[in-house]
């Protein structure tokens, strides 16, 4: 009499329905993975934002109610006086207001991704200018935004320089 042993190992069907529950798997997963990464840089233009305008106001709490003039970038990341003026890297004499920013923060998203300068209303002819700065700064209404084109908008067609 023969004793038989059953072979350890899965079967050709159980590998199929192993290999088709994966498939379904990934098939619901890639694109919910995809769509995350994709809002991940409007969400940091999101908070970029938030975090210049909080700054923006705070220079204007500490400064007896002037804004950051043409000099926005020095006037957040620096020392000043009380007038907004004299940025210095240290605090000194009267320079004793700010830094309200550790950095001007970069675009993460469009054409102008990786720019972190500011373009101001103030500033109409110089080289370059508008089209290579990441951000736009309204001297007169106090308004930051990203200074991207029309064409630049996130996954549900809303133009980034409207944020």
């Amino acid at each position: 009499m023969f004793i038989r042993r059953k072979q350890a190992g899965f079967s050709l069907v159980e590998l199929v329905i192993v290999v088709v529950i994966l498939g379904v798997i990934a098939a619901v997963a890639i694109p919910r993975l995809s769509r995350g990464a994709r809002t991940a840089g409007q969400n940091t233009l999101k908070a970029s934002l938030a975090e210049m305008r909080s700054a923006i106001e705070l220079f204007a709490a500490e400064h007896e109610g002037k804004y950051p003039d043409a000099d926005i970038a020095n006037q957040l990341t620096m020392f000043t006086d009380i007038a907004g003026d004299n940025p210095s890297a240290t605090a000194s004499g009267t320079s004793i207001y700010g830094p309200y920013l550790k950095e001007i923060p970069i675009i993460p998203v469009g054409t102008r991704k990786g720019k972190n300068g500011i373009f101001t209303t103030d500033q109409t002819t110089i080289p370059g200018g508008l089209a290579t700065d990441g951000w736009w700064y309204n001297t007169d209404t106090h308004e930051i935004k990203a200074n991207l084109p029309d064409a630049d908008t996130d996954i549900d067609g809303v133009k980034y320089n409207t944020y």
